[in-house]
């Protein structure tokens, strides 16, 4: 019986080591367009990516990778909810794009990623 109350604890330590840093936790991307992968139609894409949690606007940056390897910096929308990050990417070239994105979450932990995605 003694080795069940020691496990109960056990168990009961590890979740809340798990559970209590939930708020402290980074920005994690739940949904992106274009979507990892996607094949868009155009030379204009809506980027929209919807996080976890708040975000710094100020503080975050979005950067078009082209197929032909040049960069180019877009501006977030001022006017974008608190847990997305939002912008206008125009003019684009058919081929092999990827979206970098990196953000300062309220947490004070910076968060970052790669989309890749395919204008048609």
């Amino acid at each position: 019986m003694r080795a069940f109350f020691q496990f109960a604890i056990f168990l009961s330590a590890i979740w809340l080591l798990a559970h209590s840093n939930a708020s402290l936790a980074h920005a994690i991307i739940l949904s992106s367009a274009p979507s990892a992968g996607a094949t868009v139609s155009g030379d204009a894409v809506a980027i929209r990516l919807h996080f976890n949690s708040r975000i710094d606007h100020a503080r975050s940056k979005l950067t078009l990778l082209a197929p032909d390897g040049t960069s180019q910096t877009l501006t977030p929308a001022a006017d974008a909810p608190v847990d997305e990050l939002n912008a206008e990417a125009t003019r684009l070239s058919s081929g092999a794009w990827r979206l970098r994105w990196q953000v300062l979450s309220v947490d004070g932990h910076i968060t970052r990623g790669d989309i890749p995605f395919t204008v048609h």
